[in-house]
């Protein structure tokens, strides 16, 4: 009888069909349990097509990110990223915390203190920089493929605000209006007063599907002056509806955008320019993000955004 019950189990937890192997990964956060979640499969040759998403909403983190061999062999890696609402060209804390899992398992090799390498994904190719201490990856680093562009005109900031459920003193106005923005992932950024103001920020559903949802920027991503942690310059929330992800605890294709959004606004007009965003805090999941935007002339020549990643598991799954 013994034996009869444990084969059962045996053919209920262990299907004939193929398995998986996928780690999961906290990213822009040196702790477990911060941050934003990944799951990371670094070997998707195999997973066919139609079950990606399906595996995507499986983990129903913001990201899940497939890896494959790259298509040119001067690159490290091939990566597809997918929202639990379908498949996006560019992602921040999928591609650092993939660059991360990867050189932390021994599938990308690690060259020194710091190597890089590239990922190729839908934007186009991504550097990645690895930093390392003692043989193993401390902090990754990705440059933009595609440097800050300027979208589509705003909604009015009455509109916004009703959207944000916020009062429309809430959100700043002159050189500081909301403005659409992109580095390959559209956002719409809208400044608001303080951090108080951003703590009260909820999406209206109603609101928004009236105002953004077929808008060509319907993800937004609120900030604020200061921060709760020393040393930060910028507190910031983002709410992505559109893309199945009621609030996001860490954006790094949004930071990213975010630095031609500052860069333009910045009275230093040459050099690097340097700030540190948090996000996540009111999830409790708090982020750190390293931004840093080089300025030849007030014009951005480049984009890096940066942080610390913490791998938590590991296992196989049954896809077929």
């Amino acid at each position: 009888m013994v034996a009869n019950r444990t084969a059962a189990r045996q053919r209920y937890y262990l299907p004939a069909m193929p398995r998986f192997r996928f780690l999961t990964a906290d990213v822009f956060t040196s702790v477990p349990f911060g941050g934003n979640q990944l799951a990371v499969f670094p070997d998707a040759r195999g997973i066919p097509e139609h079950r990606l998403l399906d595996v995507t909403r499986e983990f129903n983190y913001s990201e899940t990110t497939f890896v494959f061999p790259p298509e040119d062999a001067k690159h490290a890696r091939r990566v597809r990223i997918f929202t639990p609402g379908g498949e996006v060209p560019f992602a921040g804390h999928p591609t650092v915390g993939t660059a991360h899992a990867l050189a932390e398992t021994g599938e990308i090799a690690l060259t020194g203190d710091s190597t890089r390498i590239v990922l190729e994904e839908k934007v186009g190719p991504v550097p990645v920089t690895i930093r390392a201490k003692g043989g193993r990856p401390v902090f990754a680093q990705l440059s933009v493929a595609k440097l800050p562009e300027v979208g589509a005109s705003p909604p009015s900031r009455d509109e916004l605000a009703r959207v944000l459920g916020l009062e429309v003193d809430d959100l700043l106005g002159g050189d500081w209006s909301p403005q659409a923005m992109s580095c390959g992932l559209p956002f719409l950024f809208v400044p608001l007063h303080d951090r108080g103001a951003v703590a009260r920020a909820r999406i209206r559903m109603e609101a928004w599907e009236a105002t953004l949802k077929d808008a060509p920027v319907s993800e937004i991503m609120v900030f604020a002056a200061g921060g709760e942690r020393p040393g930060t310059d910028y507190r910031a929330r983002m709410f992505a509806p559109g893309l199945s992800v009621p609030e996001d605890p860490a954006t790094g294709s949004a930071c990213a955008a975010l630095a031609g959004y500052l860069a333009a606004r910045d009275v230093r007009r040459e050099g690097t320019l340097r700030w540190v965003v948090e996000q996540g805090f009111e999830m409790g999941r708090p982020s750190m993000l390293d931004v840093e935007a080089d300025v030849a002339g007030g014009v951005v020549t480049g984009v890096r955004v940066g942080g610390d990643t913490v791998l938590l598991c590991e296992g196989t799954m049954s896809i077929s």
